[in-house]
């Protein structure tokens, strides 16, 4: 079974295995990369060491199962164009669709899912069919910025989720300071081929978040 989309970083492997065998369908929980389990205790400490808290992290990875699931029982094609990230209730949809009414379709879905609180529609329609490359790329460009974040001892990199569609970057997460998500954005930017960066990274002190 070949799948293009990229499955959540950073997910507890033991715990993300059995939400998918109970959300998904079996055949997308055996294309999953839940097999290669790190153990419960890995699974509770990083959950635990997020600024949105092990519970909360726990409520996104329900929310991407299900939206993921919602998808994919709607349209297999919108299921592998377009990507998600979820983090404390808010989606962040992007992706690449040949039609409007597959667009819209996917932001309904998403909705649907139980703890959604804020959609952000990033999808945007294809004007030609992507190549193998382009998706090569993008997943290169996404891998380059995890190393360089984790690299460096001023940023917090279990706090940040990366995506990048057609050679833009899009960060999800909570960053400490308003300095350390510019070490983030910096990051992304000296990077050879990244077109844009688009951030909905907020600020740990963001009252928007409510009680953590």
């Amino acid at each position: 079974m070949t799948l293009r989309r990229r499955f959540p970083h950073r997910i507890p492997s033991l715990l993300f295995a059995g939400l998918a065998a109970a959300l998904l369908p079996p055949a997308l929980a055996a294309c999953s990369p839940v097999g290669a389990a790190v153990g419960a205790g890995a699974a509770v400490g990083l959950g635990a060491t997020e600024e949105r808290g092990l519970g909360q992290s726990v409520e996104d990875k329900v929310i991407w199962l299900e939206i993921n699931r919602r998808w994919l029982a709607r349209d297999a094609a919108l299921f592998q164009r377009v990507d998600l990230q979820v983090h404390e209730g808010r989606v962040l949809l992007t992706g690449m669709v040949e039609a409007p009414e597959t667009r819209i379709e996917a932001v309904r879905l998403a909705w649907q899912a139980e703890g959604v609180g804020e959609v952000i529609n990033e999808i945007r329609i294809a004007e030609e069919p992507r190549s193998f490359s382009d998706y090569l790329q993008d997943g290169w460009l996404a891998r380059q910025l995890e190393m360089k974040i984790l690299l460096d001892e001023r940023i917090r990199s279990i706090n940040y989720s990366i995506d990048a569609v057609d050679s833009v970057i899009y960060l999800m997460g909570v960053a400490q300071d308003e300095a350390e998500l510019q070490r983030v954005i910096d990051h992304a930017r000296d990077i050879p081929y990244v077109r844009r960066v688009v951030s909905y990274v907020r600020l740990r002190e963001d009252p928007t978040r409510g009680p953590q």
